[in-house]
């Protein structure tokens, strides 16, 4: 039996059923909501989330990873309400994302580590909600930083058990560096998954990360650059190859944001009217089509995130 911290409360991971392994609900950035409150939609992202998540739940969707961090704003009181009211599992995370503050960026990691462990294993803000993941970025390249941040996600996720789960540039191929700093950390692969991959279509970065041992989040959809599509075409070239076991999928949506611009918000219904159900109405059909069979899309939305846990 495998425990996984939701904001609800721990969950065994044969309770996550069909899992969205890289979503938001609110983003903002580290600060706003304590000093200026009222820039943040808090309200309306609950109303939203929890219509929006209630909608995803009554077509499947039973978990969603909400990987937002301290610098994206994370509010584990927003997405409490929304776990409540929609009856969606949320697993959040602790960890950073590119917004690496300037005091981290000068310390060592072993001054953060215990910080991500705390959040983990007592709690976040003094609200008792605890992380269930370890989320970390780097864009467009590993910085000096960053690098700091992925050595203290690495401390953080051997202390506890934590699976750590990334935010990269794929056409960057930033995998490749975050993998190498996790290995000489002493991280067992089978516990990182390599976020926002379907960013690229280059098979050899992609095989070459689940052949050193990495999940991969296939996580983007629909995505910009590259269509869904394509995006799809390329998940069935890596089961096709028997990666099929090593994959998990999800949006990087989210409900609210103020780090988009008004025209940019009031576009993305447009390029995605599914919301956190684009995959379930769009990419599982697409997939069927191609020659997956169901076995597959349980792998993938089912099996798989589980297995992240319990690996």
């Amino acid at each position: 039996m495998t425990i996984v911290n939701t904001v609800l409360g721990p969950k065994d991971s044969s309770e996550l059923g069909f899992t969205l392994s890289h979503e938001h609900i609110l983003l903002s950035s580290a600060g706003i909501q304590d000093t200026f409150p009222e820039f943040i939609p808090r309200e309306f992202a609950i109303e939203e989330g929890i219509r929006q998540l209630a909608e995803a739940k009554a077509e499947g969707v039973d978990t969603v990873i909400d990987l937002s961090t301290m610098d994206l704003g994370r509010d584990v009181r927003v997405i409490e309400a929304v776990a409540k009211g929609s009856g969606v599992n949320v697993v959040v995370a602790t960890g950073t994302w590119r917004d690496v503050p300037r005091s981290f960026a000068e310390a060592d990691p072993e001054e953060i580590a215990p910080l991500y462990i705390r959040e983990i294993e007592v709690g976040i803000q003094e609200t008792g909600i605890k992380a269930g993941v370890i989320k970390v970025a780097n864009e467009p390249e590993v910085s000096t930083a960053g690098e700091i941040i992925l050595r203290a996600a690495a401390k953080a996720g051997i202390a506890t058990g934590t699976p750590i789960y990334t935010h990269t540039l794929a056409t960057n191929r930033i995998g490749e560096r975050q993998v190498e700093i996790f290995e000489d950390e002493g991280v067992d692969l089978n516990r990182v998954c390599i976020g926002h991959s379907n960013d690229s279509a280059d098979m050899g970065y992609l095989t070459g990360l689940l052949d050193r041992g990495a999940w991969l989040g296939l996580d983007r959809y629909p995505g910009r650059e590259v269509t869904w599509q394509e995006r799809t075409e390329v998940l069935w070239k890596l089961i096709q190859a028997g990666y099929g076991k090593r994959l998990m999928l999800s949006h990087d949506w989210s409900v609210a944001s103020t780090m988009m611009s008004k025209e940019r918000l009031a576009a993305r219904p447009l390029t995605n009217p599914d919301n956190y159900l684009f995959i379930t109405r769009n990419v599982l059909p697409m997939l069927l089509e191609l020659g997956a069979s169901q076995s597959h899309i349980d792998d993938l939305m089912i099996n798989n995130p589980r297995g992240f846990w319990e690996s």
